[in-house]
């Protein structure tokens, strides 16, 4: 029944051998990239949940300015409306995204609004961070929480607050990026490794059946596009982006302290080291007694405090010796075997860490 408890309550996850894994799942083609846009406008049509103007004075001057050029005269009027809400839209541009083409957006309210839900975004313009619109987003938002409230309270469940318009941009503009006039492409490791960027090479020289790829350094390896004799640098990529290459990792432990999750990969490797480990238990209970005067004394009721305090050292884990070079399966194993708890595992795997016994990179969330 122990084992079965550490099982449910304890998540020990034992990285396996990752096997081979596509080229496109490890790298990025140099130039081949998204960009962020983002811009400030108006949801309208909310359902008296919108910003309060006294304390989001800027919604009332872009509502001005919008009504103004619809040819809406308001200046100098009390304009006090309830369902505006003053937002940011943000939303990546993808790579090759053509003009006409449609991407999502997200909105977010940026003043005191209560809920987003119902509403409609205006003509919003996006810009990127060279200051140029590349989209227009308008639609129906899409948000993720519902609210409620009376006279005497409220309750929210989610973001109301912000939401998704899938689809909801249409891109005007496009990101020039001369693919076809490559004749050479970098390809950008997510983790950089000198080991897994020398088997990509490997593999794509020998895909090819010619040396047409040269690592630079751990996270670059170029490729030479005329060499490969593919018809275009599309044609290239889209062959060597499907050769399966075995990736190297680093033996590395990462442990979440709030949800007691423990990660630790496959080389992780533990020297010599004695581990002792014992709990120290402190109960305090408070145990009143009331005491009651006399009959026809005229006294009053006393309360006598009584206290109870005691320290217990619970059962630990007796001094145990690991052997050098002991696997991650073994540790994992005889922790299980010995009851230990997941926080007192990770306590015992910082205590190994410190004692210099512990051969990974330790990671604390």
């Amino acid at each position: 029944m122990r084992g079965l408890f550490i099982a449910l309550f304890t998540l020990i996850v034992s990285v396996a051998e990752a096997g081979t894994v596509r080229i496109k799942d490890l790298v990025e083609f140099d130039g081949v990239r998204g960009n962020d846009l983002v811009g400030y406008g108006l949801v309208v049509g909310l359902n008296g949940t919108g910003d309060g103007i006294r304390n989001a004075p800027f919604t009332e001057e872009i509502m001005s300015n919008l009504l103004e050029r619809l040819g809406v005269n308001v200046t100098g009027e009390q304009f006090r409306p309830k369902n505006v809400a003053a937002v940011l839209v943000t939303a990546n541009l993808p790579p090759f995204a053509r003009t006409g083409s449609r991407i999502d957006v997200t909105v977010s309210a940026i003043g005191d609004a209560k809920s987003l839900l119902g509403g409609t975004l205006i003509m919003t313009p996006l810009n990127a961070a060279d200051g140029n619109i590349y989209a227009v987003a308008q639609g129906t938002i899409i948000a993720g929480g519902a609210s409620a409230s009376g006279e005497a309270g409220s309750v929210t469940t989610g973001v109301p607050t912000a939401g998704v318009i899938p689809a909801g941009a249409n891109v005007e503009r496009e990101v020039e990026f001369a693919l076809a006039s490559l004749t050479t492409l970098r390809l950008a490791l997510r983790t950089p490794d000198f080991t897994t960027a020398a088997r990509i090479e490997n593999a794509i020289n020998q895909s090819f059946g010619r040396p047409v790829a040269q690592m630079l350094d751990s996270g670059t390896v170029q490729l030479d596009i005329k060499a490969t004799g593919q018809r275009s640098p599309a044609h290239a990529i889209s062959k060597l982006e499907n050769i399966p290459v075995e990736p190297e990792r680093r033996a590395r432990v990462v442990i979440d302290q709030r949800s007691g999750t423990i990660v630790m990969g496959e080389d992780v490797r533990i020297s010599r080291v004695a581990v002792s480990q014992g709990n120290l238990t402190l109960r305090v209970s408070e145990t009143p007694l009331a005491v009651q005067p006399n009959p026809f004394s005229q006294g009053q009721n006393v309360v006598v405090p009584r206290t109870n305090a005691a320290i217990e050292e619970q059962p630990g884990i007796g001094l145990a010796e690991v052997s050098p070079g002991t696997s991650l399966s073994e540790v994992v194993a005889g922790l299980n075997a010995l009851g230990v708890s997941p926080r007192d595992m990770i306590d015992i795997l910082k205590s190994i860490k410190a004692a210099g016994a512990l051969h990974a990179e330790f990671i604390v969330q």
